[in-house]
């Protein structure tokens, strides 16, 4: 009864702070609302009608010119009204796409007073198909997690807050990204901790362990950077970021920090497996030495480390995918891709995040054994 009792009041905890979190962030501007760009113009959804497609140039696969769509104005100041926006084409097949009758479509409306000046077709209007993704998501996590599932979508939310809310402008007005990385790295990883096991010493366990293997993230990440010389434009539009008036900011760290980061996700999942099991151990046998609890940490680390790694290099591989197949298709000496600067990053990151994870294990170990072992009638409901 009393072991019910704390986990609903955990549970219970952390909701509230989680809610309270999240309603906190939400409000914080993040300085960039009002970009000049926007100034004068309305956001709104297009319904395609017709098309003309007489402007467009065609060569092989390419298309450039643009496309003309009479659209009918779903909602906003303009809602009802039929207008004509235009598809701007730059012969890119990954910038590029093409409108036909039916389609929504996100649209841009340059206006003074009630005068519109220009209708801008930005991409296919996607964002209640997300909103229905994510639902669908949300309710198999809750009806096969419960609770669990419920904290989840908590942090996955203000993980998605924070990123947004804090991390992105702290890097847009030049702090120092890692500084920056790491601190927000710290507060996340406390964050989700804290919503599997509440206020309890395998937070601070897990925390820890999985902390001290993002500073060990960061210090290789740094290093090999610097050995490796890559640059930070080797980001996906970093250069685009430069020319928009940008051009103070600290590309490589900032690059050096998405390594940790980026990492930062498997360490907080081994952490947490190790420091339960620890947590099982230590409540089966409450007379279980510290060495022995470290030890048993160890040896749960050592079969979950060889599945982390491949995670890692998984989810780093799998959006190169086309890229590997230009490299075979061209006949490019397996010498000359590992070389390559961006191939050498992708590397960088897989390599140094799959370190961090290496030594999550033992740190997490040691804590768990420390703070959980050689307490009096432990348990992992109420300690």
């Amino acid at each position: 009864m009393k072991a019910l009792f704390s986990r609903q009041k955990n549970f219970l905890l952390t909701a509230i702070f989680g809610l309270i979190l999240i309603c906190i962030l939400t409000v914080i501007p993040t300085g960039y609302e009002d970009a000049l760009i926007y100034k004068g113009t309305e956001r709104a959804v297009g319904e395609v009608k017709e098309t003309d497609n007489s402007n467009i140039i065609t060569s092989g696969l390419v298309q450039s010119g643009e496309q003309s769509c009479t659209l009918l104005i779903k909602n906003g100041i303009f809602k009802g009204e039929t207008l004509t926006g235009v598809n701007f084409l730059s012969g890119s097949l990954e910038q590029d796409k093409i409108y036909k009758a039916g389609d929504k479509a996100l649209v841009t409306i340059s206006y003074q007073g009630d005068s519109v000046n220009s209708v801008v077709m930005s991409d296919h209007y996607r964002l209640n198909k997300e909103f229905l993704l994510l639902f669908i998501f949300a309710v198999f996590l809750i009806f096969f997690a419960g609770k669990n599932g419920l904290q989840a979508i908590l942090s996955f939310i203000i993980t998605v807050l924070v990123i947004w809310k804090i991390l992105v402008p702290c890097y847009l007005k030049g702090y120092n990204p890692i500084w920056v990385g790491i601190l927000i790295t710290a507060l996340l990883t406390f964050i989700i901790i804290f919503f599997v096991y509440g206020a309890d010493r395998r937070t601070t366990a897990a925390t820890l362990g999985a902390l001290l293997g993002v500073l060990t993230t960061c210090v290789l990440g740094i290093i090999f950077t610097d050995m490796f010389k890559i640059h930070g434009a080797v980001m996906p539009n970093a250069e685009s970021l430069l020319y928009s008036g940008y051009q103070d900011l600290d590309l490589t760290s900032i690059f050096m920090s998405s390594i940790f980061i980026g990492a930062s996700g498997a360490m907080m999942d081994l952490s947490v497996d190790i420091t339960s099991a620890v947590s099982e151990v230590v409540a089966k046998k409450p007379d279980i030495t510290r060495k022995d609890a470290i030890l048993s940490g160890m040896n749960v680390g050592r079969a979950a480390m060889g599945t982390m790694t491949t995670t890692l290099l998984l989810a780093y591989s799998g959006g190169y995918i086309s890229l590997l197949m230009v490299f075979m298709a061209q006949g490019t000496p397996i010498d000359h891709i590992l070389n390559y600067k961006y191939v050498s990053s992708e590397i960088l990151d897989t390599v140094v995040g799959s370190f961090g994870l290496v030594t999550v294990a033992p740190f997490t170990a040691l804590m768990a054994g420390i703070l959980l072992a050689g307490q009096k009638k432990q348990s992992p409901t109420d300690q």
